[in-house]
């Protein structure tokens, strides 16, 4: 990981080493207030202290302090990247229970990324080895994900997908469209929603923006056809249609990044995990995992960047 990049913690410093004390883990970073704030003076690492817990935070139980340092950590992650101080960030897990007891309106990250950021159009892809998976819809009901199948929010996805992967270096980008229904939809036989909806919008862009798009295809196939490597990317119409994939074929070294953010930001591919928190057992390559890949999306854009 450090040959990679250099770390920065974002947290309450005192409670970053009170932790590791219990843990018997060393946590000898250098820390420094937002204000203060300069990597490059940091020759291994460097913790940017928020220290804003009042009281330490007890492992494996939802609170309304713990939600509400983790969006401070979030908020802080957020502002140093759009000043151009950070590169990229790579957030751990966080509780959603503990963000609403804290009062947030937001259901994960992703949502709170969106807004600080000033971004109405964003997506959530996962890296996951050769197969780069894209949620159309996320944190909502599977009946309200149905309803939300558009033309008009498939097009949008599909020109946002093609620009976003560019970015990152993929120069055209081949992308599949997993069907939402069976077979998908068996011509209209079990459903609607590819006749109505996908296939206008994957005509569409491929006719009026020149994107390399396939589909509708079955997404019991599709999958499997993106990671013997036939397409760049499958964008999924819901949540779990897109990450069973990743979690069969790569749990624990899958990460993930949002799409349409002026900022870098990937994520672990897993949950806060609090039935184990405190005994020193968690599986952290999924962490890894995701600050090698901001590494990389940092490296990949830059370099885009300096041939512009």
């Amino acid at each position: 990981m450090r040959a990679a990049c250099l770390p920065v913690l974002i947290g309450d410093a005192e409670e970053l080493r009170r932790q590791a004390l219990r843990l018997g883990l060393p946590c000898d970073y250098p820390s420094v207030a937002e204000n203060d704030f300069d990597p490059a003076a940091a020759a291994d690492g460097l913790i940017c202290d928020t220290a804003r817990l009042v009281g330490p935070v007890e492992w494996g139980e939802v609170s309304a302090a713990a939600g509400r340092a983790a969006i401070s950590f979030i908020e802080t992650g957020t502002r140093l990247c759009l000043d151009r101080r950070l590169d990229a960030i790579a957030t751990a897990p966080i509780n959603k229970e503990s963000l609403k007891l804290a009062g947030s309106p937001f259901p994960g990250h992703t949502e709170i990324l969106a807004s600080l950021c000033s971004s109405d159009d964003y997506l959530m892809c996962f890296f996951a080895g050769d197969l780069k998976v894209i949620l159309l819809t996320i944190h909502m009901s599977l009946a309200d994900a149905i309803k939300t199948i558009t033309k008009e929010r498939v097009r949008a996805a599909l020109v946002l997908a093609d620009r976003e992967l560019k970015r990152f270096g993929l120069k055209r980008p081949r992308i599949a469209v997993a069907g939402l229904n069976p077979h998908a939809g068996e011509g209209g036989l079990f459903g609607f929603e590819e006749i109505r909806f996908i296939s206008p919008a994957i005509e569409e862009c491929k006719a009026k923006h020149q994107i390399d798009v396939a589909g509708p295809f079955p997404a019991d196939t599709v999958f499997v056809r993106a990671a013997r490597g036939e397409f760049d990317t499958v964008v999924a119409c819901y949540h779990d249609q897109g990450l069973i994939a990743v979690k069969c074929l790569a749990f624990g070294h899958a990460a993930g990044v949002t799409l349409g953010l002026p900022i870098i930001r990937t994520s672990v591919d897993h949950g806060t995990a609090f039935d184990i928190a405190g005994r020193g057992v968690a599986d952290s390559q999924s962490m890894i995992e995701a600050i090698k890949l901001a590494a990389r999306l940092a490296a990949a854009e830059n370099s885009l960047s300096q041939e512009v």
